[in-house]
């Protein structure tokens, strides 16, 4: 921590040096003209009664590379993003919730425009959709938000929304970047309005190299998105998104490997680990204002998608169709003194996944490039189709009265999942796994002044086994894992927000959770090394404080900050008895006083924003974390297998990161040239550990990294 005080006292310095300047500062948020709609109801931010993060544009025009969600939601307490690749594929963890999935996002909702990416589970397979250079805004609900959503809103709630039209027929962008590892990107956008009609197109192409041997990524991406107004009662908007993504896996490292931290695993190059998506989709929104009291709002999508990975063991091949509709009645009631609102509604989602799985073998000659050719044999191991429904019910109340805001809801949820194994007999062929949960929420919020809004929360969790989860059955290549039930979470916070003299806000949360049945990761003898399964491994209590600090420290210096205290333990430990069976799994579940895995206890993002002559803008910034723990399994957590291979504890690291960008103007043109550096220092560090019990748990992070970038607006 001695680097984060040199860090801080260094910038304070050097604003009283130069801190008479022309004002060019990043504004600190104001709470009563900031209305976010995460909540499923438009609630301004002074008001809202639960912890939430709102990511401005300001932030996000920083991004150095635009690719990544942590570049996005640095800024975001109790998030934590794992870019293990270098590239868009991410783990990302609220509140250690969705820590232990092989990939995507697990219990976290996502939504893009008003869109749901999650599947009827709740697993939201990844963010490909997401160009981060285009978003005008995030809001993340922080904690359980399973009564608004279900099981996609267990962890919490990302609601993401794109740029809109500008106020021209007519307007442009257009931002080219380069940079370490062969890291390139080239975005145009085309925007604009007339009369009742707003409208965007963007298309953007990246690629890198990656900082590891076979870590290459491509990614092609098209989105469009029309808003218009009928009538003064109807506003429709009409998305269509395209995105081609590939990406190459080198997989984790031994101890013994760490020597090399850019090498690959050693299966990665031979049998072409890799991961491609296809996947387009067709959304629509909408409003119908039934009267000045009433309205109806609604959202429909149709998802088509394709996706192959490949390993050691499989090359796996799925065809998805993915379809959902949902709807809301609102209602608003306005009395001499207090407020009512009522709303009620459904979300439907259907999946149906074609998947079928062939058998890997080696190809030792392979030369690395990033073609897709992979050798695969006639051993077919897998033939089957998954079908998924879930039916969701909710209803909430609001209630204002002067100063305080109370929010209740309730929902209901109904999740169906049936496999057709095409390789059984037909008494044998079908599986099914089903799951149904009521989760309640409820919140209040007492607004003093413009500097102190306190609130509370009660919220409930509930995440059902995800697809892919469910899938990776250890007693076959086929069928579902049958041992498998919900793991459910109850979650008090208590919390204050404010802004004082319009140059300082601050959000302080404390928060205690406890969950029951959570899943833990574990092998399976003869199934490779590659090969992950899920079982439940008891219960956990979480507890933390989650800090977000924005200051205009003088008139062209801001800093903002974001820290979190996590101490995430195991609390019992009341496990199938098939889990201890080592007939059956070759990993021991965590037991009771373990910290959870990829939770360190503290972690900081820090970051100043400086202003020359309007012009010249200046950032530098750190990222903290300290040590954290890597299994779950209980004998490597205590140190009990062979030292060679395991160690529990993984360091942490304090990393620097530098931009400086000139903002220019000519006649109608206007843009932005920026140079970035990345862990300038140059720090060994570990950007992910994966709790496997084969040791290969280490993806090195990269060392200094740099990037150029050029914007043109017009």
């Amino acid at each position: 921590m001695k680097k984060i005080t040199y860090f801080i006292a260094l910038l304070c310095i050097n604003s009283f040096l130069f801190g008479q300047n022309k004002e060019h500062r990043q504004d600190t948020l104001k709470l009563d003209e900031i209305t976010v709609t995460a909540n499923r109801i438009p609630v301004t931010l002074k008001k809202n009664p639960g912890a939430i993060s709102f990511v401005s544009k300001a932030t996000l025009s920083t991004m150095p590379k635009t690719i990544g969600a942590e570049e996005a939601l640095r800024f975001v307490p109790s998030v934590r993003v794992d870019n293990q690749h270098d590239g868009e594929r991410v783990h990302i963890s609220i509140r250690g919730q969705g820590i232990l999935t092989e990939n995507g996002l697990r219990g976290i909702g996502v939504l893009l425009d008003g869109i749901p990416i999650n599947d009827p589970s709740g697993f939201a397979p990844d963010l490909y959709d997401v160009d981060w250079a285009t978003i005008q805004k995030i809001e993340v609900l922080r904690g359980p938000s399973a009564g608004l959503y279900g099981s996609s809103g267990s962890a919490g709630v990302l609601n993401i929304t794109s740029n809109i039209g500008g106020s021209k027929p007519l307007e442009g962008f257009l931002s080219q970047s380069i940079g370490s590892n062969g890291f390139n990107k080239t975005l145009i956008q085309l925007n604009g309005s007339k009369n009742s009609t707003d409208y965007r197109a963007s298309y953007s192409k990246s690629r890198g190299d990656g900082y590891r041997d076979h870590q290459a990524f491509w990614s092609n991406k098209f989105y469009e998105k029309l808003s218009f107004h009928p009538n003064k009662k109807t506003s429709i908007t009409q998305i269509i998104s395209h995105v081609d993504y590939f990406q190459q896996n080198p997989e984790g490292l031994t101890l013994d490997q760490l020597d090399n931290p850019k090498q690959a695993n050693p299966d990665a190059n031979p049998f072409n680990e890799y991961q491609k998506t296809n996947r387009t989709t067709l959304g629509f929104t909408g409003t119908y204002q039934i009267s000045d009291k009433q309205n109806i709002h609604a959202y429909s999508y149709y998802r088509t998608w394709k996706n192959k990975e490949t390993s050691n063991t499989s090359a796996e091949y799925r065809n998805y169709t993915d379809p959902g509709f949902g709807v809301q009645y609102n209602l608003n009631l306005i009395s001499e003194k207090a407020k009512h609102h009522f709303s009620f509604g459904s979300d439907m989602k259907w999946q149906n996944i074609d998947v079928y799985k062939l058998e890997s073998a080696e190809n030792p000659l392979r030369i690395e490039s990033i073609d897709e050719t992979n050798i695969e044999t006639n051993n077919l191991l897998a033939n089957q189709i998954i079908n998924q429904n879930n039916i969701g019910v909710f209803g909430f109340y609001k209630f204002e009265l002067g100063k305080l805001n109370i929010i209740g809801n309730v929902r209901y949820d109904n999740i169906k999942n049936e496999l057709t194994d095409k390789m059984a007999e037909i008494n044998t062929s079908k599986t099914k796994m089903n799951f149904s949960h009521n989760s309640v929420r409820l919140g209040t919020s007492y607004n003093f002044s413009d500097a102190i809004t306190l609130f509370a929360n009660f919220s409930q969790g509930f995440i059902p086994p995800s697809t892919e989860e469910l899938e990776a059955n250890p007693v076959g290549y086929s069928g579902f894992n049958t041992h498998l039930i919900s793991a459910t979470s109850n979650c008090y916070e208590i919390g204050t927000r404010g802004y004082i003299s319009k140059n300082f806000y601050y959000d302080i949360t404390g928060f205690l959770m406890n969950t029951k049945n959570d899943f833990f990761r574990f092998k399976q003898s003869g199934r490779g090394n590659q090969e992950v399964f899920y079982g439940n491994a008891g219960n956990s209590r979480r507890f933390g404080i989650e800090t977000f600090l924005s200051v205009d420290i003088i008139k062209n210096l801001n800093l903002q900050l974001a820290y979190t205290y996590a101490h995430f333990k195991y609390t019992s430990a009341n496990i199938d008895p098939v889990y201890t069976d080592t007939n059956y799994v070759l990993t021991t579940p965590p037991a009771e006083g373990q910290y959870l895995p990829n939770s360190p206890k503290h972690q900081l993002n820090a970051e100043f924003k400086y202003t020359i002559f309007n012009k010249i803008v200046l950032n530098l910034g750190t990222e903290y974390q300290s040590k954290w723990a890597i299994y779950t399994d209980a004998k490597a957590y205590n140190n009990e297998l062979d030292p060679a291979i395991y160690q529990n504890w993984q360091n942490g690291f304090n990393i620097y990161n530098a931009r400086i960008s000139y903002l220019w103007n000519l006649k109608n043109i206007n843009g932005e040239i920026s140079f970035t550096a990345k862990n300038f220092t140059g720090e060994n560090y570990m950007a992910f550990t994966e709790p496997d019990p084969d040791g290969n748990s280490y993806q090195p992070g990269p060392k200094q990294e740099y990037f150029g970038n050029i914007k043109i607006r017009f």
